[in-house]
């Protein structure tokens, strides 16, 4: 099992992303980790500035560091004094994605933590596309916080395509949330099962060989469980027929989860591409925090 030795959280300093920097301080609370706050003044919005108040604009420039470090010094007091944890402070300037990833690899973070709301300025980085490119641009476990850090994770669904990327899903989501209930959900799709019906094949031989299928896969979800460390009183398994992002998103009312863990990429080529798909779709209309391993 992975162990969470640095949180590092992002913040735009902005309500809604005081969420994950709160999310931050509880795990770094639960695991013992190092907990580090990033805030990046973007360079363009620097420049931006400047260009507007030329003729004073190092006095502006330097008021808005000025600002950024003490909201970030309060954030720290705020979250840290409560859990007895005092975090590491960074104010940095420039592109938001390489500040980032730089920080990122200097701090060696077991865990990157991100709001998945923000600011209107930030608010394209914090979810939208900028945050995908994060997600293929940092080589390390991403988790983006939609709710209120209140407690501890309590029900946590892993999807599973049994890759090693999978694996890396589920012993992260140990690190996690170790007391955590845990639901191992695996997606199946009969391979050509359209082109069957076109070819008026009967829905009984259909729907026989998708419980075949079916069958095969919660084998090999226990199989799958055992090989990644877990016991029988562990978890849980849930093997449906189905589009993966539809399956998650339905699990997750279903089960009243609030973390999400998927593996950033798949088995293979195609199965990377899909992955990634519905890495994104579940970034988008998941209600529970995501968080994306990486194997």
């Amino acid at each position: 099992m992975p162990h969470l030795n640095t949180v590092l959280a992002t913040t735009d300093l902005s309500a809604p992303a005081r969420h994950a920097a709160q999310r931050a301080a509880l795990l770094a609370n639960q695991t013992g980790a190092r907990l580090e706050l990033l805030h990046v003044l973007e360079k363009t919005a620097l420049e931006a500035l400047q260009a507007t108040f030329f003729d004073q604009d190092a006095a502006v420039a330097e008021r808005v560091r000025e600002l950024a470090r003490e909201a970030l010094d309060q954030l720290a007091t705020d979250i840290g004094e409560p859990l007895g944890i005092t975090a590491g402070l960074h104010l940095e300037e420039g592109t938001v994605l390489d500040i980032i990833a730089t920080q990122a690899d200097r701090l060696d973070a077991s865990l990157l933590v991100l709001g998945a709301r923000g600011t209107d300025f930030m608010r394209q980085w914090l979810l939208g596309a900028t945050a995908e490119r994060l997600l293929r641009k940092v080589r390390r476990p991403i988790l983006a916080v939609k709710q209120p850090a209140r407690e501890p994770y309590r029900n946590v669904l892993v999807a599973v395509d049994f890759s090693s990327w999978s694996a890396a899903a589920v012993r992260l989501a140990r690190a996690v949330a170790p007391r955590a209930e845990l639901t191992l959900l695996h997606t199946f799709e009969l391979p050509y099962e359209g082109k069957l019906r076109l070819a008026f094949v009967e829905e009984e031989v259909i729907l026989g060989h998708r419980a075949k299928a079916r069958k095969a896969a919660v084998a090999r979800l226990h199989q799958f469980a055992t090989d990644v460390g877990l016991s029988g009183t562990d978890w849980q398994a849930s093997v449906i027929h189905g589009d993966t992002s539809m399956r998650v998103l339905e699990q997750e009312e279903e089960l009243g989860t609030d973390l999400i863990v998927l593996g950033k990429h798949g088995a293979g080529m195609t199965e990377e591409l899909l992955l990634g798909s519905v890495t994104k779709h579940v970034l988008a209309h998941a209600r529970s925090d995501v968080l994306a391993a990486y194997r």
